[in-house]
């Protein structure tokens, strides 16, 4: 029986990842350089952690970097979505959009806006 995993939010995952570990906010802020205060704000989801902030705690962590920023983007697909009060119907609109994209640009990258 494959156990169902159970959602969190980015900051509750990566505290639980610094828990988990038995590392303080101001160890694991030490090691990656940056502020424990700025860490305590993204774990409490007040503050986005940027590219690189995901890079370093990735490679802290000694996890996949793909993982733990589809961990942030989701958040930010899923907070976007209820603040419009929209429903999954947007993903599937979204997800055909990808595809659609990635065809004209032929998987390069793109003007980011």
């Amino acid at each position: 029986m494959e156990k169902e995993k159970i959602h969190t939010n980015f900051g509750e995952h990566l505290r639980t990842l610094r828990e988990t570990t038995g590392l303080t906010l101001r160890e694991v802020a030490s090691t990656i350089n940056i502020d424990s205060s700025l860490l305590a704000k993204i774990e409490r989801n007040q503050r986005p952690p940027t590219r690189q902030l995901i890079k370093n705690l990735a490679s802290f962590f000694n996890i996949n970097e793909r993982k733990l920023l589809t961990e942030f983007l989701s958040d930010q697909i899923a907070y976007k979505i209820l603040n419009e009060e929209g429903d999954l119907n947007i993903l599937k609109v979204a997800e055909e959009k990808v595809s659609y994209l990635k065809t004209l640009h032929n998987g390069n990258d793109y003007d980011k806006k």
